[in-house]
């Protein structure tokens, strides 16, 4: 090994400890070359060539260093002219590299543009609340192997050997498949991942009471009416999906009785054309109760129920089953709860097409961290272990978490800034978070913080 090269570490074989450091340097010889050291990336290839004299890309560099020092190169107090960049951006591969340092009169004109595109994507306060304008991701044009430059393809890409089950929640023209992917959230170069996350709109089946005015006044109109708040969703929005929150049915609240809600969930099914999923109160017996009163009234209709527990998902996995419908399977944070609950329901005689999964999520600043990595060890159990009980996609019912925050229910002030702009951004950091921890489908509050979150998967897909 050439001088300056540290001694092998005992977990790695000398090959692999030369194969390392032989990519290192010719890397470091291409960002030198980049800044125009030419020496110095000279010496780095040939360090790399003294290592592993067939490497070629290493070879490849100190070519390309040879040609280089024939090129005058452009006084930095003077900006390099348009066909000048043309002709020398080729040879060195800029794509491939890090930005080299720039003079002061080319980087201003950047400098000035960003805060431009902030202004843009940023919420601006009006007399009559806050107004946002998302601005579309640019499409990456060169793929991860061109931009990787000389990093080898194993050291990038680690493909998954499990698949995603997909779930069709709904039916008829609008149905939503969620689910499907063979690879980490939005790893595209590893993998498929042939159905986009999706969002529901989240109402709920009585007036609420406790949501703050910056959320209220977008549903203000509708409140009191279940229906009209699904169409309203649907047709100003252009909600894909509902989820309507039985809240009215909790014993501890207003304890509507089982029959009356489910006339109310009947109305709201039949008064929209996308998927529906009806979530229970959280009380095992109630849900229980509603749940397949509502089920006897809707029939055929493909509504999502849930969540069953490990208390009642007898009950209500036999009456999904009578049905033919998905279920929501909730469980604490916890991957070991969240597989056993998946085994319950198959012995039971579901299957996992038919589950979503909902790990418990928190808000930002309340627990999303540990969201994130149990959410994510269930998925990478899924896919890189070949845990089959776990390749269920994941329901993220976040809306509720971040509008109960405090963050979200602060008045406007000058040192927390304005209390919409801060809710939307709270609950769209909270989605972009859970999307890539491998969320499929969220379930949200604020159209605005909505449309945030689906600027971003289109410009994730």
């Amino acid at each position: 090994m050439p001088a300056g090269i540290p001694p092998c570490p005992p977990e790695l074989s000398p090959d692999e400890w030369k194969r390392k450091w032989v990519v290192r340097l010719t890397a470091r010889g291409n960002v030198l070359l980049h800044k125009r050291e030419v020496q110095e990336a000279e010496s780095a290839f040939r360090q790399a060539l003294k290592i592993d004299p067939g490497y070629e890309k290493a070879r490849t560099g100190l070519e390309r260093a040879g040609k280089r020092e024939a090129v005058p190169e452009v006084p930095e107090e003077k900006p390099a002219s348009p066909e000048a960049e043309k002709e020398v951006a080729p040879a060195v591969e800029v794509e491939e590299l890090p930005e080299a340092p720039v003079p002061e009169s080319e980087a201003a004109p950047p400098e000035e543009k960003k805060p431009e595109a902030k202004r843009a994507a940023s919420l601006a306060v009006e007399a009559e609340g806050v107004e946002i304008s998302t601005l579309e991701l640019a499409e990456e044009a060169a793929t991860l192997m061109e931009r990787a430059g000389s990093i080898p393809q194993d050291m990038i890409m680690e493909p998954a050997s499990g698949v995603i089950q997909e779930v069709v929640i709904g039916d008829g023209e609008k149905a939503l498949t969620v689910g499907g992917s063979s690879a980490l959230p939005f790893h595209l170069f590893e993998g498929d991942m042939p159905n986009s996350p999706r969002i529901a709109y989240e109402i709920l089946d009585m007036e609420p009471e406790e949501w703050p005015e910056p959320l209220m006044k977008y549903y203000s109109d509708v409140a009191s009416d279940p229906v009209a708040w699904a169409k309203k969703c649907v047709e100003e929005y252009g909600a894909e999906a509902i989820c309507m929150s039985l809240v009215s049915t909790d014993p501890n609240g207003v304890d509507r009785p089982a029959g009356e809600a489910a006339r109310v969930a009947q109305s709201v099914v039949d008064g929209v054309d996308v998927p529906v999923i009806l979530w229970g109160c959280g009380n095992a017996d109630k849900d229980t109760e509603t749940l397949r009163e509502v089920t006897n009234l809707t029939g055929s209709k493909k509504v999502c129920i849930g969540p069953p527990t490990d208390v009642n998902y007898r009950t209500l996995g036999a009456t999904a089953m009578a049905f033919q419908l998905p279920v929501v399977a909730a469980t604490p944070i916890d991957v070991n709860l969240a597989k056993q609950l998946n085994i319950l329901l198959e012995n039971l005689g579901m299957s996992l097409n038919q589950i979503l999964m909902d790990p418990s999520i928190g808000a930002a600043g309340y627990g999303l961290e540990y969201t994130y990595s149990v959410m994510e060890r269930i998925r990478l159990a899924a896919l890189t272990q070949q845990d089959d009980k776990l390749q269920v996609p994941f329901i993220c019912n976040l809306g509720r978490e971040v509008w109960k925050a405090k963050e979200c229910r602060l008045p406007s002030d000058p040192l927390m800034g304005d209390q919409e702009r801060r809710g939307i951004m709270m609950e769209a950091v909270t989605a972009s978070t859970l999307l890539l921890a491998g969320g499929e489908l969220m379930v949200m509050r604020h159209p605005k913080a909505v449309s945030l979150t689906e600027s971003l998967i289109r410009g994730m897909m």
